[in-house]
């Protein structure tokens, strides 16, 4: 097998400028780096995992600890994070928390902890203070995306600001009888989520010298489903029917549309319906949203890592970092109908 030696001699350059260049790790000039790219492409070199782990005390591997992997928006966070990892040169170790509390006890407790991961990315999960003290105390950086984390770099989404901007956007159309679907007490659990979103839909509605009426908030699972059967019970009432629906997900107002179709009802015409997240499909249905870009969320969470990773003199302390929100009008919402 051709060795490092090698590589260093065709490019003429040290074999620590080798491992520097080729592992991504410590500075090395452009045309020093194009030099051994070449030379390893030349001789078919391909550096060992097992020996720049033994060299360096590294894996190159990050571990990814997500609570569902079959909602969109964690699985885009996801998709950014691991594509940001590819490029540089990390592998990734996935751990699903989807089951029971046991699950997410085991991952902290045992796999975290069995030095085959450099660092962690948790995404949505409000980490307790003894899970942060055991990974530090391992030396592992950790990144959170969610919700600020004491002691820990964080990306947080101000949830309320985002349910804000959502209402106020109806409440500019006109609507004063606004529903909400919001999320079910399953995702209460980490960071509040829909609590802090139902707080700013009702803080904007008073703003606007609107009571809200607990009687047009639909609690839901975050799908499609859900939030067709949310929306089919809202709409589905004789009298005072809500002019417009604030889902707290773009899959929720999916949902919900598909359900003011089926009722008869003409979206906006006769309701609008405002979600968050920008998923995949918000624009093919035409909705309205509030955009919170989880895949760039991913990505710049990965950069934070790799500057814990690999700090310089100016390293951040921990802290937390707020993501950007950017609101979308589309064709699913419009003025309140006449009465």
């Amino acid at each position: 097998m051709v060795g490092i030696e090698e590589v260093a001699k065709l490019a003429g350059v040290s074999t620590a400028t080798v491992s520097r260049a080729l592992s991504g790790r410590g500075h090395v000039s452009p045309a020093s780096k194009a030099k051994v790219v070449d030379a390893a492409a030349q001789l078919g070199y391909v550096v060992s995992s097992n020996a720049s782990s033994l060299a360096s005390g590294r894996t190159r591997n990050v571990g990814v600890v997500i609570p569902f992997l079959n909602r969109w928006f964690f699985a885009s966070v996801l998709e950014g994070a691991q594509q940001a990892l590819l490029r540089h040169g990390y592998d990734v170790t996935l751990y699903n928390l989807s089951g029971d509390g046991r699950e997410r006890s085991s991952v902290f407790e045992h796999f975290l902890l069995r030095q085959r991961v450099d660092a962690v990315v948790a995404v949505s999960l409000e980490l307790t203070e003894h899970e942060v003290q055991r990974l530090h105390d391992l030396g592992k950086p950790l990144v959170g995306v969610g919700g600020p984390i004491p002691g820990v770099r964080t990306l947080t989404i101000d949830d309320a600001a985002v349910a804000r901007l959502a209402t106020e956007h109806l409440i500019a159309l006109g609507h004063r009888r606004i529903a909400h679907i919001g999320g079910d007490l399953e995702f209460d659990l980490d960071f509040h989520l829909p609590t802090n979103r139902r707080l700013g839909y009702e803080a904007a509605l008073r703003d606007a010298g609107v009571e809200p009426d607990p009687r047009i908030f639909a609690p839901a699972d975050f799908t499609i489903q859900g939030g067709y059967h949310a929306a089919k019970q809202l709409l589905g009432v004789p009298h005072d029917r809500p002019t417009a629906i604030f889902a707290a997900s773009d899959e929720m107002a999916i949902g919900s549309i598909l359900a003011a179709r089926d009722l008869g009802m003409v979206v906006p015409r006769d309701v609008s319906i405002i979600g968050i997240d920008d998923y995949d499909l918000s624009e093919f249905f035409g909705l309205s949203t509030v955009a919170q870009f989880p895949r760039g969320q991913g990505e710049k969470a990965v950069e934070i890592l790799m500057e814990q990773l690999e700090p310089g003199p100016d390293a951040a302390p921990p802290a937390a970092t707020p993501l950007p929100f950017e609101l979308r009008v589309r064709s699913s919402t419009a003025v309140p109908p006449e009465r």
